[in-house]
């Protein structure tokens, strides 16, 4: 363990409340028991390189916490970014569930209508509500997530700069922009983002943990600063779900409902390829 000092951290999206900075290098983030097992069984897998250390559960004023490692004290001044992989955002029970008990959202219809007013059916138009499952699926089709597998959900560069507006980024083009903006036109920044995630999908494709999970919801983190350093962590499994005994997921396949595949491997394939493809226009 480290002494206690001063620590960063940086939360770009998400719900406010999920994280406090935690002793002695650690994040406290609210319990999640799906996110705990996800956790204890990385731990012991060949990507604990490429996760955040678990540290077990903490209660604090009476909500408990997951313990995981802050990332950014490595770092100096760091630029962080969220990047979200996988061709859906949402597990298939949450889809029966919805059809099952659907519940409209009135706070989904007003996201739907903010980013497109003609969005809206007739019938969600006159109860003002939509389904968060129809919400989740029309959303993805603004984004990256439909055509490269993978979006960007927000990045923070180290003069402070927060920018979210990535809903409707959806070409390879306008995701190159974007990339190109959050490392400076760095190609050395580039190039250390590459490494990794190369490194990252060797390991996932040897990973009992991947071959016997679909990974849905989750993220990359992003972490370089000005000296050149540069770091890729996977987090968010808090829909990270075992998957039956009698299927198996390649994580390239498109997803048709009942196959449980989520693009995962389809998506990184895309954020590589769009990584060299910068280079290659340097």
């Amino acid at each position: 363990m480290t002494p206690k000092k001063h620590q960063q951290w940086l939360q770009v999206v998400g719900h406010a409340g999920n994280f406090h900075v935690g002793d002695y290098g650690t994040l406290l983030k609210r319990f999640c028991k799906e996110e705990q097992q996800c956790y204890l069984r990385l731990m012991e897998d060949n990507l604990k390189p490429f996760v955040p250390a678990y540290h077990g559960v903490v209660q604090q004023d009476k909500q408990d916490y997951n313990v995981i490692d802050n990332l950014l004290p490595h770092f100096d001044s760091p630029a962080i970014m969220d990047c979200k992989l996988g061709s859906r955002t949402y597990l298939e029970e949450e889809l029966l569930v919805a059809r099952e008990r659907p519940q409209p959202r009135k706070d989904m219809y007003e996201k739907m209508i903010t980013l497109d007013p003609e969005a809206p059916t007739n019938q969600e138009r006159a109860q003002k509500a939509v389904l968060k499952t129809r919400y989740m699926q029309w959303r993805e089709t603004l984004s990256s997530t439909t055509t490269l597998g993978f979006r960007i959900e927000g990045f923070t560069k180290a003069n402070g700069e927060c920018l979210t507006n990535f809903k409707r980024t959806k070409s390879r083009e306008q995701v190159m922009e974007a990339l190109d903006n959050f490392v400076g036109s760095s190609t050395q920044i580039v190039w250390g983002y590459l490494t990794r995630l190369k490194q990252l999908r060797e390991a996932l494709e040897t990973s009992d943990f991947f071959r016997t999970h679909e990974v849905v919801g989750s993220s990359l983190l992003f972490v370089h600063d000005w000296k050149g350093r540069t770091g890729v962590w996977m987090i968010d499994f808090g829909k990270a779900a075992p998957l039956p005994p009698h299927l198996t997921c390649d994580h390239r396949a498109p997803w048709v409902e009942g196959n449980r595949e989520d693009g995962y491997l389809w998506g990184l394939d895309n954020l590589i390829d769009t990584l060299l493809n910068m280079l290659q226009l340097t």
